[in-house]
């Protein structure tokens, strides 16, 4: 199942694959982000980086809300990896911890 992971996620990109749910949501599930800030300045307020079963990096992401955003509000998250395939095995993945 998904978790949390210390390795880089450079390299990862958005395919078009997001997942709807709060920050609450995903914080329960996979567990507090890397990168957390916020403000609504930047073009992210809350990053994770995780690993797929197989140690394949993806990222999550809120994308150009450019405001703070509640934590139990429902919005879009972008799933980013290394192609299409990883982010459709993250999204499979995260949606079953989503479910728990």
């Amino acid at each position: 199942m998904a978790k949390l992971s210390f390795k880089s996620g450079s390299g990862t990109s958005f395919y078009d694959t997001v997942i709807t749910c709060s920050y609450n949501q995903l914080a329960q599930a996979i567990g507090e982000p890397q990168h957390s800030d916020n403000t609504g300045e930047d073009k992210t307020n809350f990053d994770w980086k995780c690993e797929l079963n197989d140690g394949r990096v993806f990222t999550i992401y809120d994308w150009k809300e450019y405001r703070p955003l509640k934590l139990d509000e429902i919005i879009e998250w972008h799933i980013g990896g290394n192609n299409h395939i990883v982010t459709e095995q993250a999204l499979i993945e995260l949606t079953a911890l989503l479910a728990q």
